[in-house]
């Protein structure tokens, strides 16, 4: 089989969404996993299509570890491989920590952090057969500063425990021809935040102004080429120096 497949956590919407229609261009079958978004994911997946590439929506909540191996194991079945794994999906809420329900504390680490981890553990035994891939995980511009966030603990964390992830993959996965990298956005006009909110922050932004998905799918075109094969274990920050 010729074509490149590529697995999308979140992809129904937002970056995950950009990523995809991007690879579609270059005529990459994509696989990509939405838990609720499945009206976003119809139109996603025709999108897709239009640009030339296949589309697969799969409806899985990978903070299930069975749900995510299955998952795996249903594309692998059927398009023979995965060459890219982009974890894209991750909730996100603002709440004090004093105010934070147990539930909540719990979806932030379950949404943000472990399925990287049980879709690592899907994938790579693939990967390593054919000694090449590309896993891509998303953290925050800022979790590598490890500053209190009093409205944002348990996401912070959960982003913080990604780069980790992200490192300790990207050493045992090295030999076999694998990457892992990160990307961290800043403020990033995704249609995930009111207008208002993102007018609000660009004074906070060094470069002056608020990101766009064409900025994150250019870091995400590198990191699966060729080009990027001895990068393993960044952390590319798309942020217009926010939280540096």
């Amino acid at each position: 089989m010729s074509h490149h497949v590529a697995l999308i956590t979140g992809g129904a919407k937002g970056i995950g969404r950009a990523i995809a229609l991007d690879l579609a261009i270059k005529g990459w079958n994509i696989a990509f996993c939405y838990r609720t978004s499945g009206d976003h994911a119809q139109a996603t997946a025709s999108a897709i299509t239009e640009r030339g590439g296949q589309a697969w929506s799969i409806q899985c909540d990978v903070s299930d570890p069975t749900a995510a191996r299955r998952m795996v194991s249903q594309v692998e079945e059927t398009w023979g491989r995965i060459d890219v794994l982009i974890n894209s999906a991750g909730p996100y809420h603002r709440i004090n920590l004093f105010e934070e329900t147990v539930e909540g504390w719990r979806e932030m680490f379950d949404g943000n952090l472990h399925p990287i981890f049980y879709l690592a553990q899907a994938v790579v035994p693939g990967m390593k057969a054919r000694q090449h891939g590309r896993i891509i995980n998303f953290s925050m511009a800022n979790a590598d500063q490890m500053v209190a966030q009093p409205d944002v603990t348990a996401h912070y964390i959960a982003k913080a425990g990604v780069l980790i992830l992200t490192r300790t993959l990207a050493k045992l996965l090295a030999p076999h021809g694998i990457t892992v990298n990160a990307i961290s956005p800043g403020f990033i006009d995704s249609g995930s935040a009111p207008p208002s909110e993102l007018a609000a922050v660009v004074k906070r932004i060094p470069a002056g102004y608020i990101g766009t998905v064409d900025d994150v799918v250019a870091a995400v075109r590198y990191l699966v080429s060729d080009d990027a094969r001895y990068v393993n274990g960044a952390n590319i920050q798309i942020s217009g120096a926010w939280g540096v």
